[in-house]
């Protein structure tokens, strides 16, 4: 057959058999072309911050047109949509995502740097985006590529260009480590091995390296502040302070934050001091380095699923086995950092796990101390404080009409979190 016989074929095959999540998200989109607006009317809204009964969310284009009692909206050239039982709330936002990673039960992380085709890991993540959106996770903090180069920012445009269904995306492109310090590792000293970072050192390397991953379209800058590189593969600190302080200063210089991966003390204290916003995961963090969050205003991002899933990976029998040494650390100080009244980020380190089980995150938050209340302000306006997306995360007139619903109530009972009845972003429905 020749190739325009292809092509013709090609042309003429109809919308039913093209794939169906990018049909949906077409469909979607006519239909909401066609709509003047809508009255959500949920049993309760939750508005980011405090539950309100019998509430009511107007929504006209992309945005919250009114909210409030349902004697005091309109409801006048509008679709009314009947949501009873459910709880309407902001679209939940991830903060600590990697699209382009998936479960290392299924691929170990080495392997998905160094065998698998950039290509073959864009096409999973676009599956990856769209699974992480009908979960209700309208907004994902994307933190790195993992090897991917800038591959998070072509995925970012196809979500907002409508080709892919997914969640609006902050990313930081390839992130930042010290050279020798992250992995691969384990090759003859002869071979360069791709790493899942970039590597810079040193005044002017670092300097440019962060305003290279700015020009190329990252939100913000992550860098690995310590990592397993000690003489025994310990984690280590990596950066200097002045280093640290040094790339915190140029990314401030063009309006980004700077988001530090730190684990041990030493690191979690540097980064802290640098002026980074976020500490990711701070499984060895002490009372003092908590106090000295709470003193600066850094934010803590937990992660406590990742490390909840690689025990399982190595083992562990939830449920049956007695938990292992490091979950128990990992409870302990993240009730110091509560005690210590740090900011606590909602954000699992999603692909450590599968995309999609996004939730898993905010059950464990409260199954390691916190109120469920607590958990959703952290997954809704504390998030989108923390990252400065000040048009989303509350049910709020004016803001993006980034809406979820659920059966029942999730700031009583946090699992009623993963029941997503409706999912919608800038005012199209993507589940209904």
């Amino acid at each position: 057959m020749t190739l325009n016989k292809w092509l013709l074929m090609f042309l003429l095959v109809p919308d039913s058999i093209l794939l169906s999540a990018g049909k949906s998200h077409i469909d979607i989109t006519r239909r909401q072309q066609d709509a003047v607006g809508y009255l959500l009317r949920p049993d309760r809204v939750f508005d980011g911050e405090t539950m309100h009964e019998s509430w009511v969310v107007r929504v006209k284009g992309d945005k919250i047109e009114a909210v409030g009692s349902a004697n005091s909206v309109s409801a006048t050239g509008v679709e009314v949509v009947d949501l009873k039982g459910m709880t309407l709330m902001p679209g939940l936002i991830e903060g600590h995502s990697h699209l382009l990673l998936h479960p290392y039960n299924e691929t170990p992380w080495d392997d998905q740097v160094l065998k698998e085709a950039r290509s073959l890991r864009v096409a999973r993540a676009t599956v990856h985006a769209q699974k992480t959106l009908m979960a209700g996770f309208t907004t994902v903090r994307d933190l790195g590529t993992e090897g991917a180069e800038y591959d998070d920012v072509g995925l970012k445009q196809a979500i907002n260009q409508g080709i892919i269904p997914g969640p609006r995306m902050m990313i930081v492109t390839k992130a930042l480590i010290a050279t020798g310090s992250y992995g691969p590792k384990g090759f003859s000293p002869d071979i360069t091995a791709p790493q899942g970072a970039e590597e810079a050192d040193g005044h002017d390397a670092l300097i440019q390296a962060v305003r290279r991953q700015i020009g190329k379209g990252a939100d913000a800058i992550k860098i690995y502040a310590d990592y397993r590189w000690g003489l025994m593969a310990e984690a280590r600190p990596t950066f200097t302070l002045d280093e640290l302080k040094l790339i915190v200063e140029v990314a401030r210089s063009s309006g980004r934050g700077v988001v530090a991966h730190a684990g041990t003390a030493e690191g979690m204290r540097r980064a802290i001091l640098a002026g980074c916003e976020t500490v990711e995961h701070g499984d060895a963090g002490t009372p003092e380095i908590f106090a000295l969050m709470k003193q600066q205003g850094t934010a803590l991002c937990p992660t406590l699923a990742a490390g909840d899933a690689i025990s399982q990976y190595r083992g562990w029998k939830k449920g049956q086995d007695p938990e292992p040494e490091r979950m128990k650390q990992k409870r302990a100080t993240f009730k110091q950092a509560l005690d210590a009244g740090v900011t606590i980020c909602a954000g699992g380190d999603v692909g450590v796990f599968s995309h999609g089980d996004n939730a898993r995150e905010l059950v464990l938050m409260v199954d390691y101390g916190m109120k469920p209340l607590d958990v959703m302000r952290s997954v809704t306006s504390t998030n989108a404080d923390v990252f400065h997306l000040a048009d989303r995360g509350r049910v709020r007139t004016g803001l993006l009409a980034d809406l979820v619903a659920v059966d029942g109530d999730p700031t009583r009972t946090i699992t009623d979190v993963q029941r997503i009845r409706m999912v919608m972003k800038g005012g199209t429905f993507f589940k209904r």
